[in-house]
């Protein structure tokens, strides 16, 4: 069982039940989740991730693209209730993200910290970013990304984070050591329990609400 797959398991034993605006979720507080090239790579063949929609929709972030219409475009509909424009959402701050990896790839210290912060405290927002924090460093000329998540739909949101960063390391010019993730809460909605465990159990084109 790969590692995004054992954390599923463990919200199903050992999650605790908590209602909230978009219905109850089963959860666990404080998952850390540390992902080597092997572990990745693990993830990615056993489990169904949209990856070219992933790749687009990074892109339009970078772009710092709000008009939800051009995601549409692109294939991905998850942002449509959203309303016409993204405000305040990932493509605000996801947009300084080219410079950073320019200058990372320019500078490559392994003696700095370079973060790319997320979200911005009572900033009007129609989808505030799950992702909060993105932190590269070098280690003996290898890449060690690390990331803050402060909530996660494990069955849509996580996977999707996954692959976000890993394209983002991708674009860093060294070898990548590790993708660490700490989650501040992990969760799975009542409604998608059974399709988890149905997934878990083997079912590979099991489909999964989205909770807004």
């Amino acid at each position: 069982m790969n590692k995004y797959y054992q954390i599923l398991q463990r919200i199903l034993v050992s999650g605790k039940t908590q209602d909230n605006k978009k219905g109850t979720i089963r959860y666990l507080l404080n998952e850390q989740l540390t992902l080597n090239p092997g572990d990745l790579l693990d993830i990615f063949e056993s489990h169904g991730i949209a990856r070219k929609k992933l790749k687009n929709e990074l892109r339009l972030f970078m772009q710092g693209e709000r008009n939800v219409e051009k995601y549409r475009e692109a294939g991905i509909n998850w942002w449509d209730y959203c309303g016409p424009v993204l405000v305040n959402s990932y493509p605000t701050y996801l947009e300084k993200l080219p410079p950073l990896i320019a200058k990372i790839n320019r500078e490559k210290r392994s003696s700095k910290n370079y973060v790319l912060f997320l979200g911005s405290t009572d900033a009007e927002s129609n989808q505030a970013p799950c992702l909060s924090l993105v932190q590269f460093q070098i280690e003996q000329g290898e890449l060690v990304l690390t990331a803050y998540q402060r909530s996660s739909d494990a069955n849509l949101g996580l996977p999707a984070d996954i692959y976000h960063l890993y394209l983002m390391a991708r674009q860093i010019e060294l070898p990548l050591k590790s993708i660490t993730l700490n989650i501040g809460n992990v969760h799975i909605y009542e409604n998608n329990i059974s399709r988890t465990e149905q997934l878990l159990a083997g079912n590979e084109d099991t489909k999964f609400d989205l909770n807004v």
